[in-house]
C-alpha cells in the first residue's frame, strides 16, 4: 500500500459520513448514492488507466465514487458539487487527502470543467438523473470545438438513456443522442447496474458508458449545424426525410440528392456519417 493510499483505509463508511452531515439523498436532485466499494471500484476501472489523469467527478454525494477514484490513482481529482450538504462532507475527504482534492461547490452546467484542471483530463460521475443528458451535450460539444479538451468519458446514466446513446441506426432507441455521440466519440456500454446497489433504489436500472474522443470527428462540419440538421430530423421522426427538413432550405430534396440521400427515407435509417455528409450538404444549400 503506498502512502498516498494509506489515509483512505481510515476515512469513516459513508453510511457514518451520511447520518453526520444529515445526508438523506434528495430527490429534487437526482440524487442515487452508491455506497458499495466493491461497485465503485468498477466503475472507476471502467474508466481504464487514470494514473497519468485529472480526474473531474459531478455529483459526487457523500463521496463513495470519491475515494474509489483517489485510490485509483487519479493524478488530481477535481469534484462539482451543488448540494452544500455534500460540500461539508467531502471537506473531511480533502482534509484527510490534501490537495490532491478539490470540491467546486456549483452546479455542473454552469462550470467549463476543462478550466478546472491540466490535461489530460477525464470525467468519470455518477450523474445526476435529472442532468445528465444536458451535462453530455455540453461535454460532447465542448470535444468538437477542442479535440484535447478531454481524454475521455465514463458516466452513469439511466440505463433508456444509455441505451439512446449507444443506439445503432434502424433501432427504436436511435436518434439524436446517438448521432451527436457518435459523432464524437467511439462510445463504449460498460455494465448495468440494479437498482438495489443505490441509496436509495430508484425505479430503473442503470448502466455505465464509456466515451473515448476520436482523433477526428466522423465527418468535419460545424457543431451548430450538424445539431440543427440532426434535431429537425427527428423532430418528426415517422416521416420521410423530405417532408420531416422541408423550409431548412429552399430546395429540400435537392439538399437530399446532393448529400447522396434518398428523399424517402427516414432519420432512424441514415447512418452518423449520413447526417454528417447531409450537414456539409446543408452548409452549403443554404
Amino acid at each position: 500500500m503506498s502512502d498516498s493510499e494509506a489515509p483512505l483505509t481510515s476515512l469513516p463508511s459513508l453510511r457514518d459520513v451520511m447520518a453526520r452531515h444529515d445526508l438523506l439523498p434528495k430527490k429534487s436532485l437526482g440524487q442515487n448514492f452508491l455506497l458499495d466499494g466493491n461497485i465503485t471500484d468498477k466503475v472507476a476501472r471502467a474508466a481504464g488507466d487514470l494514473r497519468q489523469t485529472h480526474v473531474i467527478e459531478v455529483g459526487p454525494g457523500p463521496g463513495g465514487l470519491t475515494r474509489s477514484l483517489l485510490h485509483a490513482g487519479a493524478v488530481s481529482l477535481t469534484a462539482i458539487e451543488k448540494d452544500s450538504r455534500c460540500v461539508a462532507a467531502l471537506e473531511e475527504l480533502r482534509e484527510v487527502v490534501g490537495e490532491r482534492f478539490t470540491i467546486i461547490g456549483a452546479d455542473a452546467l454552469t462550470v467549463d470543467v476543462t478550466t478546472l484542471c491540466p490535461a489530460p483530463r477525464a470525467i468519470v460521475a455518477n450523474l445526476p438523473y435529472n442532468v445528465a443528458t444536458p451535462l453530455l451535450i455540453g461535454w460532447l460539444e465542448q470535444i468538437a470545438k477542442d479535440r484535447s479538451c478531454l481524454s475521455g468519458m465514463t458516466l452513469m446514466f439511466q440505463k433508456e438513456v444509455a441505451e439512446r446513446i449507444a443506439a445503432a441506426p434502424g433501432s427504436k432507441t436511435y436518434g439524436r443522442l446517438a448521432v451527436m455521440a457518435q459523432w464524437q466519440c467511439e462510445v463504449h456500454w460498460r455494465f448495468d447496474l440494479p437498482p438495489s446497489v443505490f441509496t436509495p433504489p430508484p425505479k430503473v436500472h442503470s448502466s455505465v458508458v464509456h466515451f473515448k474522443p476520436r482523433p477526428a470527428p466522423l465527418v468535419e462540419v460545424a457543431w451548430e449545424v450538424m445539431e440543427r440538421v440532426v434535431e429537425k430530423a427527428f423532430g418528426q421522426r415517422r416521416k420521410m426525410l423530405r417532408s420531416a427538413l422541408k423550409g431548412m432550405v429552399a430546395d429540400t430534396e435537392g439538399w437530399l440528392k446532393a448529400a447522396g440521400i434518398d428523399p424517402e427515407s427516414r432519420a432512424e435509417q441514415l447512418s452518423v456519417a449520413q447526417f454528417g455528409a447531409l450537414a456539409v450538404a446543408y452548409a452549403d444549400f443554404r
